[in-house]
């Protein structure tokens, strides 16, 4: 569904007040409302985005995206390297092709 919030004289409104507030019009546990996509209006005073309320916890964990769960802290950030380390881990790999292929290894000149 679309939210609007009226904020005058407030920057915007948090996402975990959203969600209780909703909560609580709608009678469900605060785990099973999500917002997200918030858009301050020109000149402040008014919010618009989405929320969505899952029936139950379980069906929240389905069907949300990982990243928002993370954000309310249902599930952990997968933590890996950076997208350029990952990449260049991959074209050093590729200097060594049939070989074993490890972190580095001889450059051009020495070979």
């Amino acid at each position: 569904m679309v939210v609007d919030v009226l904020h005058p004289n407030r920057a915007n409104v948090s996402k975990d007040e959203l969600r209780s507030k909703l909560s609580e019009l709608y009678k469900v546990s605060k785990d099973q409302v999500q917002v997200f996509g918030f858009r301050t209006q020109y000149g402040g005073g008014k919010s618009t985005g989405f929320g969505l309320i899952y029936e139950s916890v379980e069906s929240f964990k389905k069907f949300e995206p990982h990243y928002r769960l993370v954000r309310v802290g249902m599930a952990t950030k997968i933590e890996k390297a950076s997208r350029q380390q990952r990449k260049q881990r991959k074209n050093r790999a590729k200097e060594h092709r049939g070989t074993a292929k490890t972190k580095g290894g001889k450059s051009k000149k020495d070979k």
